[in-house]
């Protein structure tokens, strides 16, 4: 004879308990609790946000309870794989015209919104030979008396930035000069991360990447004028398919909160001046 006869005679009442526990457990959660947990939208954005846009993110989730997953990069780069069918719900672009492309191919949910403006300046790491200034006065001696060697810049077919830095480089007579010197990173934070590193004299980076305390403390910084460029007019848009927490964190880049931490960062916001 068992030693379990009760449980052998209430098996099959005891699992139709237990499965209707579990249904009414699952039956107290709320339903949009589910829906967040499997909603993290993944979010291209330029690679000038990755202090600003990290922090906005994080005080986003703090605030809502939902979660994004930030990918940084080239806002050039971004463009080609959305047209090539990624699967990103948000794109945070450092020039308009990208986002304007996107919308004109049937990409986007509209023309998106202009949240930010930006601005570049020239950086130099600790004990290097290089002086900034926000005129490039010393960049141009240095290019004179053979001081500079390496330059660092964001390469300008596919970053904003870069061609930014160009646009100043040009403006101050320096960009024939110095061409043959640069070392271009594939985006703004690329270019930093080598204009940082000793590896070279000096380069030209986004002020939002220099506000950070990790960059600022590796060396010295002095901002471009802004009319030496083309405005750093930055745009974001919802792209088709965009879910429920990406329409959400849309409007949060919208609201005052995460405009206080953009300007922060060196952004202008738009109607003031870059």
């Amino acid at each position: 004879m068992s030693c379990y006869p009760e449980r052998l005679s209430t098996g099959g009442l005891s699992r139709r308990v237990l499965l209707l526990a579990a249904s009414s457990t699952l039956l107290r959660i709320p339903a949009v609790n589910i829906a967040q947990a499997a909603d993290v939208p993944e979010i291209a954005a330029a690679a000038d946000l990755k202090y600003a846009l990290s922090e906005i993110a994080a005080a986003f989730a703090k605030k809502t309870d939902r979660q994004v997953k930030l990918t940084f990069g080239s806002s050039g780069n971004f463009t080609t794989r959305i047209e090539q069918g990624a699967s990103f719900e948000m794109f945070l672009s450092a020039d308009e015209g990208y986002v304007q492309r996107l919308n004109s191919e049937g990409k986007t949910e509209g023309s998106g919104a202009v949240y930010a403006i930006g601005r570049i300046g020239i950086f130099a790491p600790k004990g290097s030979a290089l002086t900034p200034d926000s005129k490039l006065a010393d960049l141009a001696a240095a290019l004179a008396d053979g001081r500079l060697k390496k330059f660092a810049i964001a390469n300008p077919e596919y970053a904003p930035y870069g061609r930014a830095a160009q646009e100043a480089l040009e403006h101050a007579g320096l960009w024939e000069k110095i061409k043959n010197k640069l070392v271009l990173g594939e985006n703004i934070s690329q270019a930093t991360e080598l204009a940082t590193s000793g590896s070279v004299q000096g380069g030209i980076i986004a002020w939002s990447l220099e506000k950070s305390p990790e960059v600022a403390a590796l060396g010295n910084f002095a901002l471009i004028p802004a009319d030496w460029h083309h405005a750093l007019r930055q745009r974001m848009v919802l792209l088709q398919g965009a879910g429920n927490t990406a329409r959400i964190f849309y409007e949060y880049m919208r609201h005052a909160a995460a405009g206080a931490v953009l300007k922060q960062y060196g952004f202008a916001l738009p109607g003031e001046t870059g």
